[in-house]
């Protein structure tokens, strides 16, 4: 009969007390839950304010420039656009230029909807804020890790 490999429990400890994905993980999902509850009157999740933000430029982006913004995957992406645009929030159309690519914007009623957001968001990243010692600090920490490439980063 073979043993089973066992990982020993103090592994899982180790995992659980220290393992920066892990608390970068919690936290985001605490995060996006609490941007959710406070986003629900104007029929938003976090996620989605983020996608209709990145949207609201002077000229309509590349689907390839949101999905870097956003640390997404154009397939991803394109999921995620799906429900906005079937409630009229935004629409894609090709590039003038470049047939190939696709531009992203807010229709007028995506506007509005951004704009009843927009107070919520900043009402709560308030709150967030004024919970944390150096928020900026951890901005720039964040970013670090969002630059970082290679398989391990």
């Amino acid at each position: 009969m073979q043993s089973r490999p066992d990982v020993p429990f103090t592994t899982t400890l180790l995992v659980r007390d220290t393992c920066l994905c892990l608390h970068a993980q919690r936290a985001a999902r605490t995060l996006a839950r609490r941007f959710d509850l406070a986003l629900k009157p104007v029929g938003l999740t976090s996620g989605q304010f983020s996608l209709l933000m990145s949207l609201n430029r002077p000229e309509p982006p590349s689907l390839g420039s949101v999905a870097e913004l956003l640390s997404m995957d154009r397939t991803t992406l394109t999921a995620n656009m799906k429900p906005l645009e079937r409630r009229g929030l935004v629409e894609t159309a090709p590039d003038a230029k470049d047939k190939r690519t696709r531009r992203l914007s807010l229709t007028q009623e995506g506007r509005l909807v951004l704009a009843g957001a927009a107070p919520i968001w900043r009402r709560v990243h308030a709150a967030v804020e004024a919970e944390l010692q150096d928020p900026d600090r951890l901005r720039a920490q964040l970013a670090v890790l969002s630059q970082a490439n290679g398989p391990e980063g």
